[in-house]
């Protein structure tokens, strides 16, 4: 009867790992996942006016590549940086980005257009020239900053767990056009999590038998998002900084400095003294 049991155990886990392991994950396609720091961003008070921004180039300059075995030509971080800041500051209400990244293609799209118009380039809107330049990268990815787990293990029996923690560090700089003049420059972080979880049994069942069985699953959040968050936040940052210098300004002073998220921003640069001081002068 053992002899029956035991292989019909070890069926029931293998099926239990290639199909119920599935079971719950949605598979489908959407739209990327927003964050704490997205809602923050949208959340902001609405502006004098919105700047036209430029973005060129925000690029991943920590020339990092995955560790082996994972990847041995596989950067560390997504080389989206340009397109997850364009795409946080067209979704603020304080800047208009302009492309600049594709910008040969579409010079190119226009010059066809110019064609078709015989020529007539009156015809054609110029193209609006930016008032703020967006400079920055991804400046660092930190591995394996904290580590650690814990497990137990009784006759055999046992469970583990372990964790691991990265960052990500973003730099953003806005740059005034005319001048040359640097607005503002904010610099953030986001952890990026791992976490494992297994459980095993290793135990005899007589002399001559011996029962052996694994069941884990790991949790890594993607990099792609903290990426995204990172940049949301420094846009955020930016923004909030901006606003204290006196660098741009809102639509309403007084109902603007009242913003609880404004407020949350400047509370993690300054004292509460001097924010409260800042919204006193208006």
């Amino acid at each position: 009867m053992r002899k029956v049991i035991i292989p019909a155990l070890l069926l029931l886990l293998a099926g239990c790992s290639s199909t119920d392991s599935f079971e719950g994950i949605d598979a489908s396609t959407s739209l990327m996942p927003k964050g704490d720091t997205y809602y923050d961003l949208i959340g902001l008070p609405a502006p004098q006016g919105s700047m036209v921004a430029a973005v060129y180039d925000f690029r991943d300059q920590t020339g990092q590549y995955k560790p082996i075995p994972s990847s041995n030509f596989s950067t560390a971080v997504p080389q989206s940086g340009t397109a997850f800041l364009a795409q946080a500051l067209n979704d603020s209400s304080w800047f208009m980005p302009v492309e600049r990244e594709g910008l040969q293609n579409l010079l190119t799209e226009r010059k066809i257009v110019r064609a078709g118009l015989n020529g007539d380039a009156g015809q054609l809107p110029q193209l609006n020239s930016a008032q703020i330049l967006m400079e920055g990268g991804i400046v660092a990815y930190d591995t394996n900053i904290r580590t650690g787990g814990a497990g137990a293990r009784y006759l055999g029996i046992g469970a583990s767990t372990q964790f691991r923690v990265d960052t990500v560090t973003v730099n953003l700089r806005a740059v005034d056009i005319r001048t040359g003049r640097l607005l503002s420059s904010v610099t953030t972080t986001k952890s990026v999590l791992s976490l494992e979880v297994s459980a095993g049994v290793f135990k005899f069942i007589d002399a001559q038998e011996l029962l052996e069985s694994e069941l884990g699953y790991t949790s890594n959040e993607p990099v792609s998002l903290c990426v995204a968050s990172a940049i949301e936040s420094a846009v955020v940052h930016m923004i909030a900084d901006g606003i204290w210098k006196r660098a741009w300004n809102l639509a309403d002073t007084e109902t603007g400095l009242q913003n609880k998220v404004l407020q949350k921003y400047w509370l993690e640069a300054h004292s509460p003294q001097r924010v409260q001081a800042r919204i006193d002068q208006g």
